[in-house]
Protein backbone atom coordinates (compact mmCIF):
# COMPACT_ATOMS: atom_id res chain seq x y z
CA UNK A 1 0.00 0.00 0.00
CA UNK A 2 1.00 3.21 -0.88
CA UNK A 3 1.74 6.08 1.88
CA UNK A 4 -0.71 8.43 0.67
CA UNK A 5 -3.56 5.98 0.94
CA UNK A 6 -2.81 5.03 4.74
CA UNK A 7 -2.55 8.33 5.29
CA UNK A 8 -5.73 9.29 3.59
CA UNK A 9 -7.78 5.92 5.39
CA UNK A 10 -6.25 7.09 8.69
CA UNK A 11 -7.36 11.16 7.93
CA UNK A 12 -11.25 9.57 7.14
CA UNK A 13 -10.93 7.18 10.44
CA UNK A 14 -9.78 9.89 12.44
CA UNK A 15 -12.62 12.01 10.81
CA UNK A 16 -15.16 9.39 11.40
CA UNK A 17 -14.27 9.07 15.16
CA UNK A 18 -14.30 12.79 15.52
CA UNK A 19 -17.89 13.47 14.51
CA UNK A 20 -18.87 10.32 16.56
CA UNK A 21 -19.83 7.76 13.92
CA UNK A 22 -17.09 5.60 15.09
CA UNK A 23 -16.79 4.71 18.66
CA UNK A 24 -12.77 3.80 18.33
CA UNK A 25 -9.55 4.51 16.41
CA UNK A 26 -6.96 2.49 15.41
CA UNK A 27 -3.52 3.95 16.45
CA UNK A 28 -1.36 0.89 16.03
CA UNK A 29 1.68 1.73 14.27
CA UNK A 30 1.69 0.29 10.19
CA UNK A 31 4.01 -1.92 9.48
CA UNK A 32 5.88 -2.12 6.06
CA UNK A 33 8.52 -3.83 4.63
CA UNK A 34 11.22 -2.28 2.33
CA UNK A 35 12.89 -4.28 -0.19
CA UNK A 36 16.81 -2.75 -0.71
CA UNK A 37 18.32 -3.14 -4.18
CA UNK A 38 21.45 -1.48 -3.31
CA UNK A 39 23.25 -4.13 -1.66
CA UNK A 40 27.61 -3.56 -1.92
CA UNK A 41 27.34 -6.25 -4.63
CA UNK A 42 25.26 -4.10 -6.78
CA UNK A 43 27.43 -0.92 -6.21
CA UNK A 44 30.63 -2.97 -6.78
CA UNK A 45 28.84 -4.26 -10.29
CA UNK A 46 27.69 -0.56 -11.22
CA UNK A 47 31.30 0.90 -10.65
CA UNK A 48 32.98 -1.71 -12.28
CA UNK A 49 30.70 -1.52 -15.43
CA UNK A 50 32.81 0.81 -18.33
CA UNK A 51 30.86 3.26 -20.55
CA UNK A 52 31.93 0.57 -23.86
CA UNK A 53 30.34 -2.57 -21.86
CA UNK A 54 27.56 -0.31 -20.79
CA UNK A 55 26.93 1.10 -24.15
CA UNK A 56 27.06 -2.80 -25.66
CA UNK A 57 24.13 -3.19 -23.00
CA UNK A 58 21.76 -0.86 -24.90
CA UNK A 59 21.75 1.86 -22.19
CA UNK A 60 22.94 5.36 -22.59
CA UNK A 61 26.43 7.20 -21.43
CA UNK A 62 23.87 9.91 -18.87
CA UNK A 63 22.24 6.75 -17.55
CA UNK A 64 25.72 5.46 -16.62
CA UNK A 65 26.57 8.32 -15.29
CA UNK A 66 23.62 8.42 -12.66
CA UNK A 67 23.61 4.62 -11.59
CA UNK A 68 27.39 5.26 -10.86
CA UNK A 69 26.40 8.46 -9.30
CA UNK A 70 23.91 6.44 -6.98
CA UNK A 71 26.54 3.66 -6.29
CA UNK A 72 29.05 6.05 -4.79
CA UNK A 73 26.63 7.80 -2.31
CA UNK A 74 25.43 6.21 0.65
CA UNK A 75 21.62 6.63 0.06
CA UNK A 76 19.77 4.04 -0.99
CA UNK A 77 18.37 3.49 -4.42
CA UNK A 78 16.13 1.37 -7.16
CA UNK A 79 17.21 0.02 -10.09
CA UNK A 80 14.63 -0.38 -13.13
CA UNK A 81 13.85 -4.18 -13.75
CA UNK A 82 15.71 -3.43 -17.26
CA UNK A 83 18.57 -2.44 -15.52
CA UNK A 84 18.48 -4.85 -12.95
CA UNK A 85 18.14 -7.71 -16.09
CA UNK A 86 21.34 -6.33 -18.21
CA UNK A 87 23.17 -6.44 -14.83
CA UNK A 88 22.40 -9.65 -14.17
CA UNK A 89 23.38 -10.44 -17.95
CA UNK A 90 26.84 -8.60 -18.04
CA UNK A 91 27.62 -10.22 -14.64
CA UNK A 92 27.57 -13.66 -16.54
CA UNK A 93 29.58 -12.89 -19.13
Amino acid sequence: MMWSYVLLLKTRELAQFLNGKKRKIDLTNPSYKIERQDTDEIRKKILAIGYTEWKKMGFSKGTLHYMKQNAKGNKPFTLNAHVRERLEIWDEC
